[in-house]
């Protein structure tokens, strides 16, 4: 497959799996809707990043052995799952924060953006279906002789489609015509995004492994 045309194939393929609710998806609105844009920039740097580690093993080849390994994949979903419960958790303890002063602001800005960035990190990197996803990809739209220029131009413009998408959700809900009307109740959404991590955590401890 010609080069373009490989780019163009991925772009569709991993905009349409990157615009699919789940848990980056969740994760993103969550840390924008309640903590800022710059929060959920970050976690979008982050959930970006974790991207060059499937990456990385699957041009590795590692994806295969990974996709067809039940232990490994049993580790993933265990893995993956119980820190999804873990974030809900987090959310359903959220409780109303009193008005900062600026000092605390400008700290509690920096932690946040470094806790923001973890968290997309980690929820991305320990999805239990990204093994398969890029088995697939590689696979199926990829040639197995592709040189590796090209496989890492291909892999840098994933990272580019999945941070360009979450920015743009980012910047979409952060706007304050939408983001005003939930400052109030910041709270609550982190309790109702908890409840839904949670689910989707215990979706993924139960789910079987094919």
């Amino acid at each position: 497959m010609e080069l373009l045309e490989g780019l163009l194939t991925i772009a569709v393929i991993h905009l349409l799996a990157a615009a699919s609710p789940g848990p980056d998806f969740l994760l993103v609105s969550q840390q924008t809707l309640t903590q800022g844009k710059r929060a959920g920039l970050f976690c979008s740097l982050g959930i970006a990043a974790g991207l060059a580690v499937h990456l990385s093993y699957s041009i590795l080849g590692l994806a295969v052995l990974i996709a067809n390994s039940s232990q490994w994949l049993l580790f993933i979903k265990i893995a993956g799952g119980s820190y999804l419960i873990y974030l809900g958790i987090k959310g359903i303890r959220s409780s109303p924060k009193p008005t900062p002063t600026n000092n605390y602001k400008q700290n509690a800005r920096i932690t946040t953006a470094g806790e923001s960035f973890k968290q997309g990190l980690l929820c991305n990197c320990l999805n239990p279906k990204a093994p398969i996803y890029f088995v697939a990809l590689f696979t199926t739209v990829l040639s197995p002789g592709l040189p590796l220029f090209h496989l890492a131009i291909y892999s840098v413009w994933i990272m580019v489609i999945q941070l360009s998408w979450f920015s743009a959700l980012t910047f979409f809900i952060s706007r304050p015509v939408i983001s005003e009307q939930f400052n109030r109740i910041g709270h609550w959404l982190d309790r109702v995004f908890g409840c839904l991590m949670i689910a989707i955590g215990f979706k993924v401890l139960t789910s079987k492994i094919e």
